[in-house]
């Protein structure tokens, strides 16, 4: 079975969040079940596809309303990510250094549509010229989600009509919404199927691969129950389309995180050597960012963003220092400008017990991991959410808001095998008691190494959710049989 997965996202070719990770890491696993998966993915213009040989597959020109736009198809030669990826090099909309935002103004493109576009039909165009066509394409989120639509909805690609689609939504509060008169620009559209394109008056990309695509999956079974109640407006299509539509929670690629072998960090250990170990990197955190060693080391690692519960950060480390409670604190992360000058003040106010990095840093987050006690995690919405389930593997106890994926992965140390710590509601109160409790557990040092021990046993490898996606595409596969 071929899968073609479509994404504007794979780690470490490009990341701006989860969605790389997971398609950087599942078409791997899907080789284990003998499923050959490629990834398609946008040409941009950063040091990964600078650095990597690149060998032009296709070119051909397709069309964006009434303009023409030329196109390229490139493949990674050497194999190193350990599944083909192909490139779509569109001159002038894709060859950027960002993938969403502009870095130069730190807003996003002003034409993303047309990127988004071209990029899909890009792909559409290709694959015409393919004489044995992919079994299953499978699209992550809205920016490939007009692929579905135009699949069944353009004669210029009915000839696709038949293959089954998957769309994935990783983030179901980004869909894609556009000005009605952009229809213009999409290939031509079957007049009884242009209604699939429309919600509320408007293009809504998401919407209209959601309606068109034969399976739907979320990235975690409660983030699917969420967003039939919360989805800014789509809810009652997502309840609507339940009966196509499953949740299937994101695994973490076991070999790049694994504190065995990990090469950013410190020191490396096992479940037998996870104390000493542990000890080490956090030693080398606390003399990096100036912190005590001897008090339980709080980390968060993320967008500093409302959605990610960032804003409820400042007030929460000040009530726990304010009455007392001993702990330091790390952030490492960039985001809402306003955040980062308040985490600034809490750095001069709160010497020796609060620091924070506001940057992108790829081996800190592994040695943060790897040193923590503790990784908050106060999310207002977390589809899946993949720093739980790293903080775990590298014995760093989660505590999470009880929301989407983080309710499905993390289980309350209160309860029987439980790991974690765990609180209902977004506010201040409920979030300074889980710290609360984080302290207790700290305190009692034999608790504290079974809760750890506990959480680096936990398998989040993706081999059980390959499993699950293998079945789904065999039951589509089967449906196209018929």
């Amino acid at each position: 079975m071929q899968v073609l997965q479509v994404s504007f996202e794979c780690y470490p070719v490009a990341k701006a969040g989860g969605l790389a990770d997971v398609v950087g890491a599942l078409p791997k696993y899907l080789q284990q079940f003998d499923v050959e998966s490629w990834v398609v993915m946008p040409h941009f213009d950063i040091p990964w596809v600078r650095n990597h040989q690149l060998e032009q597959v296709h070119e051909g020109i397709a069309r964006l309303g009434d303009e023409r736009f030329r196109y390229r198809i490139m493949r990674e030669e050497g194999g190193v990510l350990g599944f083909p990826i192909y490139l779509v090099d569109v001159p002038g909309r894709l060859d950027r250094p960002g993938i969403y935002i502009d870095p130069n103004s730190d807003f996003p493109y002003w034409d993303e549509y047309e990127r988004f576009v071209c990029f899909q039909v890009a792909i559409l165009d290709w694959l015409k010229s393919f004489s044995k066509k992919p079994d299953i394409i499978h699209c992550h989120d809205h920016h490939t989600a007009f692929i579905p639509f135009l699949m069944t909805s353009s004669p210029a690609f009915h000839e696709f009509v038949d293959i089954p689609t998957v769309l994935t939504i990783h983030n179901g509060h980004y869909q894609g919404w556009y000005d009605p008169g952009k229809i213009a620009l999409l290939p031509k559209i079957d007049p009884e199927r242009e209604g699939f394109l429309y919600w509320n008056g408007q293009i809504n990309a998401l919407s209209a691969g959601l309606r068109t695509s034969w399976q739907i999956t979320t990235v975690s079974q409660s983030y699917l129950e969420e967003l039939q109640h919360n989805s800014k407006g789509l809810e009652s299509l997502l309840t609507f389309e339940s009966s196509k539509s499953i949740g299937i929670i994101n695994g973490i690629d076991s070999d790049v995180w694994d504190p065995s072998t990990d090469p950013l960090i410190v020191k490396n250990y096992d479940e037998n050597t996870f104390v000493a170990g542990k000890q080490k990197n956090k030693d080398w955190l606390c003399k990096q960012f100036e912190l005590d060693p001897d008090l339980p080391l709080f980390v968060f690692i993320g967008r500093l963003v409302g959605e990610k519960g960032a804003d409820l950060l400042p007030d929460l480390i000040t009530r726990y220092i304010e009455t007392g409670f001993k702990g330091s604190f790390l952030i490492l992360g960039t985001g809402e400008p306003y955040l980062h000058g308040r985490f600034e003040e809490l750095k001069n106010q709160y010497v020796d017990f609060f620091d924070v990095s506001l940057t992108y840093n790829e081996e800190l987050a592994h040695r943060m991991y790897a040193g923590s006690d503790f990784l908050l995690m106060p999310s207002r919405v977390e589809p899946c959410g993949l720093n739980q389930m790293y903080a775990m593997r590298y014995g760093s106890l989660p505590i999470v808001r009880g929301v989407g994926g983080l309710k499905d992965s993390v289980i309350d140390f209160s309860q029987p095998d439980g790991y974690g710590i765990l609180f209902e509601h977004f506010n201040l109160d409920d979030s300074y008691h889980a710290l609360q409790r984080a302290a207790t557990v700290y305190s009692d040092e034999e608790l504290k190494k079974k809760l750890q021990k506990r959480a680096l046993s936990r398998d989040f490898s993706w081999h059980n959710s390959a499993k699950q996606y293998v079945q789904m595409y065999k039951g589509l596969k089967k449906e196209d049989e018929l």
